[in-house]
């Protein structure tokens, strides 16, 4: 059975409000819109600033740390020349204090006002070359005959202690060699002579005795204490009684 039909004035009013309806539907899309749509443009717009000042700010953490890589590059670099110059200078000031002590040798050995004196040892110095190997380098002296010439045998015997006992190298248990001979010499105003010793284990150097025999005269025995033989050229040393120099007269 059909509807009841609505009269004409009801179905214009209906149909008006339907299209009310719809319009008031649409405008509220449209706000919708207007509300939603800029606020992501905006989030969107933020995230790529973001995302471009990120790369900015890595792009910079990465500058800065190459800077500081280079700086500390070239800190080392100005430390390791700040060192190598401190020990040019060192070895430059260590070399002038051994010419200014040579100079000072030569002229209390053969200066003008220079003190005469006959064959001595000047000083003696070891130095290790092992567990029980020493190598000896000997300064021997005169001024006395100048012009003369100093020949003979130098010979070291060492005084010291093992076991809590006294004990008293000669110079062919240095050498442990029972034939060993003297170190020769041959000078006129110094020489350096020089060789090997060998102490035995468990054996205490106190002192060091050096003796030289000229080939004519007396023989000469000096000592030094093995703190300043090991040290270097000693300030004193014991000096027994000095030998004839053994001089003679320069060839031709």
């Amino acid at each position: 059975m059909p509807p009841f039909p609505l009269p004409p004035r009801l179905r214009r009013a209906a149909w008006g409000l339907a299209g009310v309806m719809a319009v008031a539907l649409a405008f509220g899309a449209w706000g919708l819109w207007r509300v939603v749509a800029p606020a992501g443009e905006d989030v969107q717009a933020r995230l790529q600033a973001s995302e471009t000042a990120r790369e900015g700010l890595e792009a910079r953490v990465d500058d800065l740390s190459q800077q500081v890589a280079t700086l500390g590059r070239s800190d080392q670099i100005s430390r390791d020349a700040n060192l190598d110059l401190q020990r040019t200078l060192a070895e430059r000031d260590e070399e002038i204090a051994g010419l200014r002590a040579d100079v000072a040798f030569y002229e209390r050995l053969v200066g003008a006002t220079a003190q005469r004196r006959g064959l001595s040892v000047h000083a003696i110095r070891f130095e290790p070359m092992g567990d029980t190997a020493w190598h000896f380098t000997s300064t021997l002296t005169q001024n006395l005959n100048r012009g003369a010439v100093s020949r003979g045998v130098l010979r070291v015997a060492i005084e010291g202690t093992r076991d809590g006992k006294r004990e008293v190298l000669s110079w062919a248990l240095l050498r442990q060699d029972e034939g060993a001979p003297g170190v020769a010499y041959s000078f006129k105003y110094f020489q350096q002579v020089e060789d090997d010793i060998f102490l035995p284990e468990g054996f205490e150097p106190v002192r060091v005795r050096v003796q030289l025999q000229p080939e004519s005269g007396r023989a000469l025995e000096q000592g030094f204490t093995w703190a300043d033989a090991t040290r270097g050229s000693p300030p004193n040393a014991e000096t027994g009684a000095e030998a004839d120099t053994g001089a003679a007269p320069e060839p031709g």
